[in-house]
């Protein structure tokens, strides 16, 4: 198995289990740190997705089905789609940025969800995090252990205030690419050509053809 899928896998995991809450919600401290934040729900999502058979086998209306049954409690997505589409995020209308989310959430879950079958004996261990107390940005990083060489995945968090304080992830790195960046390249292309509906369009067209693709 090679190292970028490896990296898929890892990033499935954590993209399913983050977006998905495949453990049941359970209320944390807003205190918790991020990195052990992170140990948390890598271990509950890598063991939740050995534990379910069809998860493993990609059954994609289960996955969405579970993203859309919960809330996301450890991911600031609005500023990861936000983020990914760019300067024309600003001038989105409230329903178009609706609109780009649930896209946006479709799109990561189908391009990653098979992956899910090949998670099977990885562990997940959290390098050493240097932060000082008042820090409101993190970068933690982590290391997937299995078969073959090990693969780097880091998330970029972020400490929110208010109501569902807590650390959240807002972009991830596997095998030293930012997920966010690599979208955004690939978004401008479609907002410079057609405009954010277009992008709107271009993600729901793909997304059916990730449908079919997975039916046929």
């Amino acid at each position: 198995m090679n190292r970028r899928y490896l990296g898929r896998v890892a990033a499935a995991a954590i993209l399913v289990g983050t977006f998905g809450g495949l453990m049941p919600a359970v209320s944390w401290a807003a205190d918790e740190a991020p990195d052990v934040l992170i140990k948390r729900i890598s271990d509950e999502t890598l063991g939740a997705i050995k534990a379910d058979k069809s998860i493993r086998s990609g059954e994609i209306d289960k996955i969405i089905a579970l993203v859309d049954s919960k809330i996301m409690p450890n991911v600031n997505f609005q500023r990861m789609t936000a983020a990914s589409v760019g300067p024309a995020w600003r001038q989105a209308t409230p329903e178009q940025k609706s609109r780009l989310q649930e896209e946006f959430k479709t799109l990561l879950v189908r391009t990653y969800s098979g992956a899910l079958s090949q998670v099977n004996d990885q562990v997940i261990t959290v390098k050493p995090l240097r932060m000082a107390p008042d820090d409101k940005e993190v970068v933690v990083r982590t290391e997937i252990r299995g078969r073959g060489d090990p693969i780097q995945l880091d998330y970029r968090m972020e400490k929110t205030p208010g109501e569902g304080a807590g650390w959240k992830i807002y972009n991830l790195n596997v095998l030293g690419v930012w997920l966010v960046e690599t979208y955004r390249s690939q978004f401008a292309q479609e907002v410079n050509a057609k405009g954010l509906d277009g992008l709107i369009t271009a993600l729901a067209d793909r997304n059916k053809n990730n449908a079919g693709s997975k039916k046929s």
